[in-house]
């Protein structure tokens, strides 16, 4: 990516959808590149290069996928103007034009997964940046390259897999030109507070044709050319972009997952019972060992008393874990959903426990101590 108009429009694009500010604003401070690597540094180790499977598995869209092209029309597209998507449909794919400008969805999207197949001109044409080259924006911020990387050579950070200018992919796992490459992507939005400070990064992981290229990698900001942005609060949607970099670069199959958030409990989930104290002689009640599966020979969990408190040793997790008291037969795990009941028997003597956690339960006798055995 290296034609200077091509970039300068996709600022243009970037600035009107809101999402680079302070182009000129010299002295903002940005952090350096990973390792220490200046953006575009031709003496960066390039990945190794590695082959991909011999042949490309076309992932068909699961049934709750957004369909961003089907094969058949550019409905879900639009240009970055507004008006109608101006690039080529073929037998199953579409083209980019050169000169007819980036595409963008008409829906926007924030955590995705995403599946893109590409394939570059053949035969190929140009050397480095200017060969087969175009690109996919996460939420019209985040580049992810797109370019005949095969038996060809560039700066590391613009191979095809890169998150362009600022990682470049672990490996060249690129196909040759004219047959279909695909890109598996996870992408996790950033996030702000309500006063737009950054909390947490974005992030990306990416397979190219079967083979991971970016292993949950951290942005330093959006896409850029010959200088690092810093992060802006855009929302949390935006849309796909496809760069048209003057390259006839062909697109097919592309649809998407949108993520949920991971739900979080709310103050009635949270609450738990309050914790009792209860005496000594009562906890040392407790103590011994229980048979976890009802075989006399078989493994066993350890319950003894810590100072003021029980603790209970399972031999697959030799680490106790603490049992807090809620009643005087009832013990609750203060970082599991689990409990323990004690069960007694007329004489008052401990004789197993109810071992619930999650929705599962175990029943397990208490092995009679040496002191029972003998009186």
């Amino acid at each position: 990516m290296t034609q200077l108009s091509t970039r300068l429009g996709i600022f243009g694009l970037l600035a009107s959808s809101a999402i680079v500010v302070c182009l000129a604003a010299e002295g903002v401070q940005v952090s350096s590149g990973a390792g220490g690597w200046r953006q575009h540094d031709i003496h960066r180790p390039k990945p190794p290069v590695v082959e991909p499977a011999s042949e490309l598995i076309a992932a068909k869209p699961p049934r709750d996928a957004v369909v961003l092209f089907d094969g058949k029309n550019l409905d879900a597209w639009k240009s970055a103007d507004g008006g109608p998507a101006k690039w080529k449909v073929g037998d199953g794919y579409f083209e980019v034009v050169p000169g007819k400008g980036t595409l963008e969805t008409k829906g926007k999207f924030g955590d995705i997964q995403l599946h893109v197949e590409w394939a570059a001109p053949n035969p190929p044409r140009g050397v480095g940046q200017d060969r087969g080259n175009s690109g996919i924006f996460l939420m019209g911020q985040f580049e992810i390259q797109v370019l005949d990387s095969y038996q060809a050579d560039t700066y590391a950070d613009g191979q095809a897999g890169a998150i362009y200018g600022e990682f470049p992919p672990l490996f060249n796992a690129s196909r040759p030109p004219g047959q279909w490459q695909s890109y598996d992507i996870a992408f996790r939005r950033a996030r702000f507070d309500a006063a737009g400070k950054l909390l947490e990064p974005a992030r990306v992981t990416v397979f190219l044709n079967g083979i991971l290229v970016q292993n949950n990698e951290e942005p330093f900001g959006p896409t850029s050319w010959l200088k690092w942005l810093p992060y802006t609060d855009v929302g949390d949607r935006g849309p796909i972009t496809l760069q048209d970099h003057r390259h006839p670069v062909r697109f097919r199959n592309i649809w998407l997952r949108e993520l949920p958030e991971r739900p979080a409990p709310t103050t009635e989930q949270l609450a738990r019972p309050n914790v009792i104290t209860l005496p000594d002689t009562v906890l040392d009640r407790y103590t011994g060992q229980y048979l976890l599966n009802g075989d006399s020979g078989g493994a066993k969990a350890t319950i003894t008393r810590e100072k003021n408190h029980l603790v209970v040793t399972f031999p697959f997790r030799p680490q106790p874990l603490v049992m807090e008291p809620i009643s005087e037969t009832v013990f609750d795990m203060p970082f599991t959903d689990g409990r323990f009941t004690f069960r007694k028997d007329e004489q008052v003597r401990v004789t197993g426990v109810l071992f619930r956690i999650g929705d599962g339960e175990r029943d397990m006798k208490k092995v009679a101590s040496q002191t029972e055995k003998t009186k």
